[in-house]
């Protein structure tokens, strides 16, 4: 009988001794912004007139129909987070993507410009003082052996209300030379996303 005691008592004991050793060593991580979405669709060809599909290939060999754009957002502390997820595009590719003003349109410019937090006076901006990463989302990826891929961005600032409306899927990297800084080639694919 002593002997079941000790046991058990040794078992309290010890069962008492990690749950401290536990509780004392909380996580001090912080915690990554919660993303929340913004828009989520396949993508289609464009409508021959009126309404746009949310989501639009214009074209469709390197933006097959039926391929999948997801973006997703987050504001803490005055610091805006993006997020695009993409999947069913081609393998082991290199796509460029921006935030743009304007929803998307039957064609690809309907779009508008990149998204800036501070705006370049002049149009097309190439200016790597405004078109750089700081300045503009970018989220460039490159997708796996799937066709699938994840774009994020972190800025020091948050979009002004009304002014950050799709986003748009490029044929390459973005650049950053001078006098060609944020063009990433043709616009392949457009999500609407309100951010």
């Amino acid at each position: 009988m002593r002997t079941t005691v000790a046991a058990l008592v040794g078992a309290v004991l010890l069962t008492g001794g990690l749950a401290a050793c536990s509780s004392e060593t909380p996580s001090s991580a912080p915690q990554a912004p919660e993303i929340k979405p913004v828009a989520e669709t396949a993508v289609a060809e464009p409508a021959a007139s009126g309404d746009q599909p949310k989501g639009l290939t214009y074209d469709v060999k390197r933006i097959p129909l039926g391929a999948k754009l997801s973006a997703g957002s987050s504001v803490e502390n005055g610091q805006t987070t993006v997020e695009l997820k993409v999947s069913g595009l081609l393998p082991n590719t290199k796509y460029g993507s921006h935030v743009h003003t304007k929803p998307c349109g039957a064609k690809p410019a309907d779009s508008g410009p990149h998204y800036q937090n501070d705006k370049d006076p002049v149009t097309p901006s190439v200016d790597p003082k405004f078109a750089n990463a700081e300045n503009e989302i970018w989220l460039d990826f490159t997708t796996d052996a799937q066709g699938a891929a994840t774009g994020k961005a972190r800025v020091k600032w948050e979009f002004r209300k009304g002014e950050a409306n799709a986003v748009i899927i490029h044929a390459t990297h973005s650049s950053t030379e001078h006098g060609k800084a944020g063009t990433a080639g043709d616009r392949l694919a457009c999500l609407t996303a309100q951010f």
